[in-house]
């Protein structure tokens, strides 16, 4: 399957949808769905059919310029990540979305972000990517401001950090056109092999500003929490769980495909090696906003918190190197992309039956209410952890290797200190929403509809998988690897065989069914369980009254008061600070323009005055 086919399926995909919404809304969604899965059906088919040159299919001119698409085994792992991410959220908004006004633009721009990521990732030129970058961020922009009110300023807050990362892109671009005279990817691969180092550390940089924003990495996230908390659920498991991976599929085509692997390792000594502080980068990522998520009350903040700290191990596992540790980042981003995904729209089924709240104080006991989505949270929280049987667990296990056998002991320990931080604030998100006593208020709440109980399960079924069967997406990870340079990893469906720390899915699986089943069987032996009224339990001693959650809601305030002065965004606050001085200095300026004319002569006769002063003390000295 050519990728000018996929293309045209997903462009015109959003425009169909936008005209069907004109005509009737049953239209509008069958073809938002058809043609998501279309997109689907197109990438899972066209696997393997590379050809000998990766496929590359050069169109018309564009401004004297050659664009290219391609098809290679890196392009292709992004493009079924892309369109299954996309499907889902679109099968989940059928029911989330009904009675929003603005349904046909709402899909148009889902499918239209879905376009312009597929587009990045078979760009075979950067004046293509380029294009496909642009048409993710604006429609990127449009998506998050759907709701209006405080949606603009979060989707404001997006699109200036966005141009500041294109305006680096394009610098980036612009030179590499002027130093090769090419902007194909393949071209420019055998090119910049004979650079100086200073011009591909300035290429790095360049593409990595742009790329940071969008990946979210420190310090270049403050965008993020804020267009989650206003995006609409679907999109933002879109958001979360592939659009901001853009920043990883970049990183990796910059750094292993164009500049190589040899010279990205050899990029400066010591500390100071190029790979090295983007290791330290990736850790520092991690832990902090891991632990302000620990603050958030906001469900979908404590979610976009968490998508940022685990950012963090993808760039910690690729930034190494080795290809334990690069296969380590490739797997952790389609990871964590199915379970971030699956918790937002847990949250979005919370939120839709009960009537918009993701307050974690104002929910509780609705386990009893909507089984699936308590599933899936937990499944959800279980794989962002890193549990054993789950997807995150093998990903993140290849990280974790990676860093101790390499000789990183502190970076490994900041590594443990995120899972730490991640633990404490996911069990709090499980707990406050579907356990504990279930108000008097949700005690009518139904089912989430079937539409997006499907996605839910879903991805459910994909952590299980990829966790007991890591060998799945391994082997099409070990394809990406290959042309890249690395030493191909002694794989097995269960996992790695590599002798000494060798990963066995399957005893491990087996080890815990025992373990369950031995539990099962003590508790079976044990006294018989008695059903108790809610109300019989006990927060520091004290009952807790009927439709109440739990007296110990707010039982550490006076620890967040304490520990939250120094767990506060400083580089959002310093952000807002550049951005009023630098109003202040507009202002200034703008009332130079004062519209009279007289003023601009009074400037006129000052200036002449001020030349001939300088002519006469001139002539003096």
């Amino acid at each position: 399957m050519s990728p000018q086919a996929i293309l045209i399926t997903a462009f015109a995909g959003a425009g169909l949808v936008f005209l069907a919404g004109k005509v009737h809304s049953h239209l509008r969604d069958f073809l938002a769905v058809l043609s998501s899965l279309a997109l689907v059906g197109l990438i899972a088919w066209s696997h393997g059919q590379y050809g000998p040159d990766n496929e590359i299919v050069y169109v018309p001119d564009f401004l004297g310029m050659e664009l290219a698409l391609r098809l290679n085994p890196l392009a292709w792992f992004f493009a079924i990540y892309i369109a299954i991410i996309n499907a889902a959220s679109v099968v989940f908004s059928l029911s989330y979305m009904k009675g929003k006004e603005k349904l046909g633009f709402y899909y148009s721009m889902m499918l239209l972000v879905n376009a312009g990521m597929l587009g990045i990732v078979l760009s075979g030129d950067f004046l293509s990517f380029y294009i496909f970058w642009e048409i993710m961020s604006w429609s990127t922009y449009l998506l998050i401001s759907y709701r209006r009110g405080p949606a603009l300023h979060a989707g404001m807050k997006y699109i200036i950090m966005s141009l500041v990362g294109s305006c680096a892109m394009l610098v980036g671009i612009l030179s590499l056109y002027a130093q090769f005279g090419t902007l194909q990817i393949a071209e420019l691969g055998e090119a910049i092999a004979g650079s100086s180092s200073g011009y591909v550390l300035f290429i790095l940089m360049a593409m990595g500003i742009a790329f940071g924003v969008k990946f979210a990495i420190l310090p270049l996230h403050t965008w993020m929490p804020d267009a989650h908390s206003e995006a609409v659920s679907p999109f933002s498991a879109v958001l979360s769980g592939v659009l901001v991976r853009m920043g990883m599929y970049g990183f990796l085509l910059v750094m292993y495909s164009i500049v190589g692997l040899k010279t990205i390792l050899n990029l400066g000594a010591g500390f100071f090696n190029f790979h090295y502080i983007l290791s330290w980068l990736g850790a520092i990522t991690i832990v902090i906003p891991t632990f302000i998520a620990l603050l958030q009350n906001d469900a979908k903040k404590l979610l976009a918190w968490h998508g940022i700290g685990q950012g963090g191990y993808m760039i910690l596992g690729m930034a190494f190197g080795t290809s334990l540790g690069v296969a380590g980042g490739i797997f952790h981003t389609i990871n964590h992309g199915s379970y971030i995904a699956l918790l937002f729209l847990v949250v979005g089924a919370v939120e839709y039956r009960t009537g918009g709240v993701r307050d974690l104080n104002r929910l509780g006991g609705l386990i009893q209410r909507m089984p699936v989505a308590f599933f899936g949270c937990l499944v959800g929280i279980m794989g962002l952890i890193g549990m054993p049987l789950t997807n995150g667990f093998v990903s993140k296990w290849f990280i974790y290797k990676t860093l101790i056998t390499e000789g990183h002991p502190f970076l490994a320990f900041m590594a443990f200190v995120g899972t730490w931080g991640t633990i404490l604030s996911v069990y709090k998100l499980l707990h406050n929403m579907f356990l504990g006593q279930l108000p008097e208020k949700y005690k009518e709440v139904r089912k989430a509809p079937i539409s997006m109980q499907i996605p839910i399960l879903f991805f459910c079924f994909v952590i299980f998988l990829f966790g007991v069967l890591p060998g799945i997406p391994l082997r099409a990870i070990q394809g990406i690897q290959d042309t890249m340079g690395f030493a191909p990893l002694q794989l097995t469906m269960w996992g790695l065989a590599s002798g000494a720390g060798a990963l066995n899915m399957l005893n491990i699986c087996f080890a815990i069914v025992i373990a369950f089943a031995v539990v099962l069987l003590l508790m079976r032996l044990g006294a018989k369980p008695r059903r108790v009224p809610q109300e019989d339990s006990y927060a520091a001693g004290s009952s807790v009254p009927a439709g109440k959650y739990h007296h110990s809601v707010e039982f550490y305030n006076p620890l967040y008061q304490m520990i939250s002065p120094y767990l506060k965004d400083r580089v959002d606050q310093f952000y807002y600070w550049a951005a009023d001085k630098a109003q202040g200095v507009f202002e200034l300026t703008r009332r130079i323009y004062t519209g009279y004319a007289g003023t601009y002569v009074l400037y006129i006769i000052s200036f002449l005055a001020l030349l001939i002063f300088l002519q006469l003390a001139w002539e003096i000295w």
